[in-house]
């Protein structure tokens, strides 16, 4: 610990240091109009990923950071309950196309979204400016998601089965966009597109999971993710999930919500481990570290139901200093674990496999022979990460 963090304490030292390393990145942004705007849009649509993103260096994130804003925009178009099917369904999946062509413009969207959609031309400038491996890797997976979104506006998530494939559409194919990006930097070896995938189901599971109460809440018109295989076990349709009443079945289905997401958890280490480059390590770990930190948040916590559960800002600035090797990820995924399996109780439909999937982390984290001896008071410290926005 640092001088800082002697006098103000670990978390408020990750904090600062946080933020020297956002105004190091800041002054490392191409002078280049559309390179500014694209920095700052990263910065204010998703603020997480404009901190991980931090990892990398300049050739790769700036392929990252666009992109990124692509699939956001594309997300973007999915996302506007106003626009008819009709319309919505042609422009997701010919949106590959459009990223060829600068003077392409659809507005849709709100606030920060609509910005990035008014002025996608400075996205598509700099997307023409990226090597020819990034052009096409990005492409790709803009055409597959496309058609998997328009897929799914006609259709509903019913089954388990349904939800991962919906998972795969907007997240797993991230994860296999960001893994050819990475070989196509030279950095990495082309890992399997399941274990890619599996890095991207499991972020998008749990902010499926946390975001129940936002995307139940949606105007116009309700985002429903749940699969109607899980959720209908408890209530007889997802919204009754958020009242008082029903609070004892919404945390059972909530709980059965995280332990389907857990099963991605083992790909996720096994990817991780066999990644070289330490920059794109530290970019691919902190997400999923956070991501079974927020599952081990939200299990059991009926607050899921009633606002936004986050945690501290200071903890996040932790995880992304302390997150180092691939030692610190296997310390971490066993920790948070922990914390879990700590919450689950036995008159829990899903206590044996909950347990199960828990366990199965803690096991390969301990047979990696990397994990480190932390003091137990930080353990207890993680305790009390949270707080509900």
């Amino acid at each position: 610990m640092g001088v800082v963090g002697a006098v103000l304490g670990p978390e408020a030292e990750a904090l600062v240091r946080l933020r020297v390393a956002a105004g190091r990145l800041r002054r490392e942004v191409p002078a280049d109009e559309h390179w500014a705007f694209a920095y700052s849009m990263l910065h204010r649509v998703s603020r997480s990923f404009a901190l991980v993103i931090q990892q990398l260096g300049p050739d790769l994130r700036n392929a990252v950071c666009v992109f990124y804003l692509v699939l956001r925009a594309l997300d973007t178009v999915e996302d506007d309950t106003s626009i008819p099917t009709e319309v919505k369904v042609p422009i997701l999946q010919e949106f590959h196309h459009h990223i060829y062509n600068r003077d392409w413009h659809f507005s849709c969207g709100t606030k920060d979204y609509k910005i990035l959609m008014d002025k996608f031309h400075y996205v598509l400038t700099a997307f023409l400016e990226l090597g020819s491996g990034y052009q096409e890797a990005i492409e790709e997976i803009t055409r597959r998601m496309g058609a998997g979104m328009a897929k799914f506006i006609c259709k509903e998530v019913e089954t388990v089965d349904d939800y991962d494939e919906y998972c795969h559409y907007v997240a797993g194919l991230v994860g296999i966009g960001l893994s050819r990006l990475f070989h196509a930097a030279g950095l990495e070896d082309l890992a399997p597109e399941s274990l890619s995938n599996s890095m991207g189901l499991f972020l998008q599971k749990v902010n499926i999971t946390r975001d129940y109460l936002e995307d139940i809440n949606e105007i116009p018109k309700s985002r429903m993710f749940w699969p109607r295989e899980i959720w209908s076990k408890y209530v007889d349709k997802l919204e009754d999930l958020k009242y008082e009443e029903n609070s004892v079945k919404a945390v059972k289905c909530l709980n059965e919500m995280v332990t389907n997401g857990l099963i991605h958890t083992e790909d996720c280490l096994r990817y991780m481990s066999a990644l070289k480059d330490i920059a794109v390590l530290r970019f691919c770990a902190i997400p999923q570290v956070m991501a079974l930190a927020t599952y081990a948040l939200c299990y059991n916590n009926v607050n899921v139901f009633r606002g936004v559960v986050k945690m501290r800002r200071g903890l996040t600035a932790r995880i992304i200093n302390e997150t180092n090797s691939m030692s610190d990820v296997y310390t971490a995924f066993y920790e948070f674990s922990s914390l879990l399996e700590r919450k689950i109780y036995d008159n829990d439909p899903n206590a044996l496999l909950t347990r199960k999937r828990v366990n199965a982390i803690k096991e390969t984290c301990k047979s990696s022979g990397l994990l480190k001896k932390r003091l137990s008071s930080d353990l207890n410290h993680f305790c009390s990460w949270s707080h509900l926005g």
